[in-house]
């Protein structure tokens, strides 16, 4: 489930920057995909038992659902978006894969969580494999926007992994990532209408790499996030979510495979460039197995009274 997703999400990479080249901005795909993605899932939300009582949320929910929701289904992509429309898709990728790094250093200092040494090999290794992909050595031919914005995608992103963490312990996944959905939904109307000389809808009249514009966007909507979300939510009912991040990072490298295949030499990597994305990935491994387990507390013996039976809880137990 976890390797079918990362297929459907790296060629969703390919598939967005055709639809980007043909004209849509990154603000509007952002949009298309929220808007799409929160209609099927509010759909499938309500055809899956319990139907719509899943999709109540309470006053104290919501901060949580919006902040998860513009971290997650906004930000990120729109910065991704913006990161592919100017670098090549797997090094735009690589950059935003460093989140789990990010999230491992924030549970090592922001949540005091004990951590093996090899953390800072990690670290080390990802600076220096981004060093390798970025070749810092040279004239640093990648656009600096682009670059910006990649490592913008790994911040917010780290910021959703962040708040899912806490979002799984309220709510279902399916209406966890709906109400996400529904709130970068919001937050695309709301630039549509602020932004003054916003992208028109005429590109989508067009086709880009002899495929038209609207069934690349349906791709992007459908293939490219309710499935591979919902693949992705599945697989942690059969593995760790560590496991999950660890083959996840497949979706890097068969992106670039897929880019070069579709869109041709622009995409192509140098031999530098494909051994420091190897390197990241690497570190971004390590990293994120380095956590230890938070050590567990001998439980206390069970009080025990003459006037009560004890339950197997160790509380009193109420029929008695």
């Amino acid at each position: 489930m976890v390797l079918s997703a990362s297929v459907l999400f790296a060629v969703n990479g390919t598939v967005s920057k055709l639809v980007l080249r043909a004209g849509v901005e990154a603000p509007q795909l952002t949009l298309i995909r929220a808007a799409g993605a929160f209609a099927g899932l509010l759909l499938l939300s309500v055809l899956v038992r319990p139907g719509v009582r899943r999709l109540r949320v309470s006053v104290r929910e919501l901060p949580l659902l919006i902040g998860f929701g513009l971290a997650g289904f906004f930000l990120t992509p729109m910065l991704y978006f913006t990161a592919i429309s100017r670098l090549p898709v797997g090094i735009g990728l690589l950059f935003e894969y460093t989140a789990p790094l990010l999230v491992a250093l924030w549970a090592r200092f922001g949540q005091h969580q004990r951590a093996r040494p090899r953390l800072w090999l990690g670290l080390a290794a990802s600076l220096a494999g981004l060093a390798c992909v970025a070749e810092v050595w040279g004239a640093l031919e990648l656009d600096g926007l682009g670059v910006l914005a990649g490592l913008g995608a790994a911040v917010v992103l780290a910021c959703y992994y962040v708040l899912g963490a806490r979002g799984v312990q309220q709510r279902d996944t399916l209406s966890l990532t709906t109400w996400a959905f529904g709130a970068s939904a919001v937050a695309g109307l709301i630039t549509r209408a602020v932004t003054v000389g916003g992208g028109g809808w005429e590109p989508f009249g067009e086709r880009s790499g002899g495929v038209p514009v609207p069934l690349l966007c349906a791709y992007v909507v459908v293939l490219g996030s309710i499935v591979p979300f919902l693949l992705v939510s599945g697989s942690m009912r059969h593995l760790p979510a560590t496991s999950v991040s660890i083959l996840g990072m497949a979706e890097p490298v068969i992106a670039s495979v897929v880019a070069w295949l579709a869109i041709g030499t622009g995409e192509a990597l140098t031999p530098v460039q494909i051994a420091g994305g190897l390197v990241v990935l690497a570190g971004v491994a390590l990293a994120e197995t380095a956590r230890l387990p938070a050590p567990t507390a001998p439980l206390p013996d069970p009080p025990v009274s003459v006037d009560h039976e004890v339950s197997p809880l160790g509380t009193p137990d109420p029929a008695r």
